[in-house]
């Protein structure tokens, strides 16, 4: 019996399934050392220099002489990446058979989007009324909620003053993006007055305001702020109340990738199973999202390759390279990665890691890049990238602005974070989903622990996923965690 994963026929490394003591048979090879569970045994002698193949892919390069059955991680591997690199188009035909799409319960927006959750949202220009805000939505869910109103809810962000140019923007377009989501039924703008981000610009960057739908004012052109603000959500609300869910075709429906805290089993069981279910829905004419731009360096050869114009495929190289010129711009190190927790859990480096996280793409088609802040377009169909940092608040809150109506977020280590829209916990394996039932919703161990087929349990996924659409309240949702990350990019006044 093997006690450890070999990816590719052309891996030259295996992930340790347990924790393999001195001597354990590893595909015919005893371990020479102790290995702990998710991190990586050498299967074959790798010489000083050379590279290490995992995924069947590059993702390092062995600083000592590595001999078969040794640890495999930071003591004697680095990052192959160079700062710099050339691409080439070599588009390939997608794989994906078009199939009809399924339907779920959904609430039909008068602008011909679609919602899956019928809320009222206060957005905030500005910190500086955060906690009125807050303060509103709790005395509006205690007494305007009712069977056919899903809820309040506001999202603390500390931005909006003090900013200026690109940074201002970024902050602009994010809120902008919120403003207009339509799992919020109803949106109250709320800001102080002063501020650099001034209420009607903000508006004129959400743009199409349908003033049934968003009330906005700010806090110091009126008497009682919370006596005001009360007035607005009730009128809101009444507006709100009449949208019903009904069926929907789910080819409307937009969902998005992320994965964070992630440990070497992301990679090889909830990422793939997250990318068998964008296949699924891309493959019946659905939109797909994904993000995190750092962490594709290493991998974004094999996103580029399934690009299907040669505009698309520029507007992807200069998404890679002017991230690239962020890093620089503030004298970082591009290849900073990956985090303590990652390698901890058995990811050694940035290719090692984005490799795994490129894998919730799945197979299907890359058919647009947008920039931070920008909704996708929802009648596209396949997979839209977005220009966003890897962080895990920021890159959340990203997806959602782009229109992402549910986040399928992959864990490997567990977190409990939710941004405005469900952010549905897939863990990568079973023990996390049986310690941490109170922010796991699905567990794609199961892949490796019961040996269900990746079809199966993809399948099952995708079921769930328009469970939630039809209203299943994802776990961060009955937690209450739900919270926005803004992407800081410049000075503070």
């Amino acid at each position: 019996m093997n006690h450890a994963l070999k990816i590719n026929n052309q891996d030259t490394v295996a992930v340790a399934s347990i924790e393999l003591k001195p001597g354990t048979d590893v595909f015919g090879i005893p371990t020479t050392d102790t290995i702990p569970v998710a991190h990586k045994v050498a299967l074959s002698p790798i010489a000083e220099g050379e590279t290490v193949i995992k995924y069947g892919n590059v993702i390092g390069i062995a600083t000592s002489d590595i001999a078969p059955g040794e640890h495999v991680h930071t003591h004697n591997m680095r990052t192959s990446l160079d700062e710099d690199l050339e691409y080439t188009w070599q588009p390939d035909a997608s794989p994906l058979t078009p199939s009809a799409p399924k339907t779920f319960m959904g609430f039909e927006r008068p602008d011909g989007r679609v919602g899956i959750r019928n809320e009222i949202w206060i957005i905030n220009t500005v910190g500086c009324v955060n906690m009125a805000a807050q303060r509103l939505v709790q005395m509006a869910n205690n007494s305007l909620v009712d069977g056919s109103l899903d809820g309040f809810n506001t999202f603390n962000h500390p931005f909006g003053c003090s900013q200026l140019g690109d940074d201002m923007q970024h902050t602009q377009q994010l809120l902008a993006g919120l403003i207009n989501h339509p799992n919020a039924g109803a949106v109250l703008v709320m800001g102080l007055g002063c501020e650099n981000n001034q209420m009607k610009q903000q508006l004129d960057i959400a743009g199409g305001i349908d003033p049934k739908r968003v009330r906005f004012f700010n806090a110091q052109d009126v008497d009682d702020e919370i006596e005001h603000g009360m007035e607005e959500l009730e009128a809101l609300a009444e507006y709100a109340k009449t949208f019903e869910r009904s069926e929907v075709s789910a080819d409307r429906l937009i969902i998005a990738g992320k994965c964070g805290a992630s440990d070497a089993y992301s990679g090889i069981a909830a990422n793939p199973l997250v990318g068998r279910a964008i296949d699924t829905h891309c493959a019946s004419g659905g939109t797909a999202i994904l993000t995190e731009v750092p962490e594709m360096f290493g991998a974004e050869h094999l996103l580029m390759s399934r690009t299907q114009s040669e505009e698309t495929f520029t507007d992807f190289v200069n998404l890679i390279n002017n991230f690239k010129d962020y890093f620089r711009k503030h004298e970082q190190p591009i290849y900073e990665n990956p985090a303590p927790g990652n390698k901890a859990g058995g990811i050694t480096t940035l290719e090692e890691k984005s490799l795994g996280c490129v894998q919730k793409g799945g197979c299907a088609p890359v058919c647009e890049i947008k920039d931070y802040g920008i909704a996708v377009s929802p009648a596209q169909g396949g997979l839209s990238l977005v220009n966003a940092p890897g962080n895990d608040l920021v890159s959340s809150t990203a997806l959602a602005a782009a229109g992402a109506h549910i986040v399928m977020f992959t864990t490997g280590r567990g977190t409990p974070l939710g941004v405005p829209v469900p952010t549905m916990k897939i863990s990568s394996n079973t023990a996390l989903a049986e310690r941490k039932k109170g922010w796991i919703d699905f567990n794609a161990g199961r892949l490796l622990s019961e040996g269900i087929s990746l079809d199966n349990l993809g399948d099952e996924l995708y079921d769930y996923i328009l469970a939630v659409a039809s209203g299943c309240e994802t776990q961060n949702e009955k937690n209450g965690y739900r919270e926005i990350g803004i992407w800081k990019s410049g000075v503070t006044l």
